[in-house]
């Protein structure tokens, strides 16, 4: 049994006193001594500095399930229970978003909601961002995969992970070809007429040759430079696992089946001279070229997919599914989303938009240095924006504002006394801003009236109706 949750919402796991208070609904659950005592291995766990997969809190009579900015699914402890995390823009409508986040502080904010009418369009997020090279040189520590723990049961339309590490997978492909595949020296072997190359197989000769009369043949074992490599090949096989599962999925898919299938028929072509047959252990043995980064990439993903479905192709038609924990890290795929935008909607100025501009520790999202629009950007992953402010988060920005580092990128001088403008960019489903051009921020962007030179705007993030 599974705990379904959104992001940043909490569930209570409490004491029942009789049987008849035991129950279970989507707020909470109560279980008898025996059942409670079985959370007590539960502990909270880290995505990473700044975020984590799951929090999770013990009181003497209760315990409080919180899910955190990530999306996913993990096992609970010990317990034979899963947690399931959803993307929050998934489960409320925007009027309910609005009513939860009255909170001044944000602490209680988006606590209570009611069911969506839309869903967040993540898998068009991360098209957006691999589209577009700068941000998709961005895309290391995005998602993280547990293989070594027990597989947990759900349905096909609950799986995130697949059709994640089929986007991924075919956007680095779509470079790869673009770029042309790499060549590189593999071994045939062939019963040649009349002719000996590279060296003779003793043992396959006499059997194939010798004991058939077959005197004028010889079998030979030679190097052949060309598309047809292991790497290739795994790309390829890979690439089928990929084509069985979109043709199988096509209404989970919904509006990103169309821009994932010009991918596919963009890259097949070039695979049509290469074998699908592969072992996965001759993989063990390659040797990465730093000249061909993607390749070190798209191995990495399709070796992901392939244990997903336990190399078996059969297993891409599945309704009801396997999957290891996992989480995808929803503030970074925003920031990166962000980033991505702001490149496409300024191609003029690429080299003047810095992300993760780092100092001493402190790395800030986005910094621009273009003389006209000046400004330090943080994209916050956080919906209290659309009603009102995070006050830690305005200390943030305005602190990044303060460094000299960052005043020197700008080419400020040292005795020249003025305040760098601040933004914070927040997601606006409904009524955030399309057009991410450094004119239109600075016309489109609004004042948090509690701070001198900080603002803010919305962006609109793609969903499914």
């Amino acid at each position: 049994m599974g705990i379904r949750l959104s992001e940043h919402k909490s569930y209570w796991i409490r004491l029942a006193e009789t049987e008849e208070d035991v129950k279970s609904s989507l707020e909470g659950l109560t279980v008898l001594s025996s059942d409670f005592i079985s959370y007590d291995s539960v502990i909270s766990k880290r995505f990473n500095n700044n975020s984590h997969r799951f929090l999770f809190e013990k009181k003497e009579r209760y315990y409080e399930l919180k899910a955190d900015y990530c999306i996913g699914v993990d096992w609970l402890g010990l317990t034979n229970r899963s947690i399931y995390v959803e993307p929050k823009i998934n489960n409320s409508n925007v009027g309910s978003f609005i009513s939860a986040l009255e909170d001044k502080e944000g602490e209680n904010a988006e606590q209570n909601s009611e069911d969506s009418v839309f869903e967040l369009n993540y898998l068009k997020m991360l098209l957006e961002i691999t589209s577009t090279s700068e941000s998709n040189s961005e895309l290391e520590a995005l998602v993280q995969i547990d293989w070594d723990s027990k597989q947990i049961p759900i349905e096909q339309k609950d799986d995130k992970l697949t059709p994640f590490l089929i986007v991924r997978f075919l956007q680095i492909l779509k470079l790869i070809v673009r770029k042309g595949l790499k060549k590189g020296y593999y071994k045939v072997q062939e019963n040649l007429n009349n002719r000996i190359k590279g060296k003779v197989l003793v043992g396959q000769h006499i059997k194939q040759n010798i004991l058939k009369n077959k005197l004028t043949s010889t079998y030979c074992e030679y190097q052949v430079f060309d598309i047809d490599h292991t790497e290739n090949r795994f790309l390829k096989k890979v690439l089928d696992f990929v084509v069985s599962y979109v043709e199988s999925h096509k209404l989970l898919l919904k509006e990103n089946l169309q821009n994932i299938q010009e991918t596919i028929y963009y890259c097949r072509p070039s695979f049509e001279l290469v074998s699908n047959i592969i072992k996965e252990s001759e993989l063990k043995n390659i040797k990465h070229n730093p000249f061909y980064k993607d390749y070190r990439d798209a191995l990495k993903v399709g070796s992901y997919i392939l244990r997903r479905f336990a190399y078996n192709i059969t297993k891409t038609s599945d309704r009801k599914v396997y999957t290891p924990p996992f989480w995808i890290d929803m503030p970074r795929l925003f920031e990166m989303y962000v980033y991505s935008k702001m490149i496409e909607h300024n191609s003029k100025w690429k080299k003047e938009i810095h992300f993760q501009f780092s100092t001493y520790g402190n790395a800030l999202d986005i910094l621009v240095s273009h003389p006209d629009y000046q400004m330090v950007i943080d994209a916050k992953y956080k919906l209290k924006y659309q009603t009102g402010h995070l006050h830690q988060d305005i200390r943030q920005v305005a602190g990044y504002a303060r460094l000299n580092r960052v005043r020197e990128k700008l080419k400020l001088k040292v005795d020249e006394d003025r305040n760098i403008n601040c933004l914070i960019i927040y997601p606006d489903i409904i009524n955030g801003e399309v057009d991410l051009s450094l004119k239109n921020i600075y016309e489109a962007k609004q004042p948090i009236e509690a701070y001198y030179n900080i603002y803010k705007i919305g962006v609109k993030l793609p969903f499914i109706n």
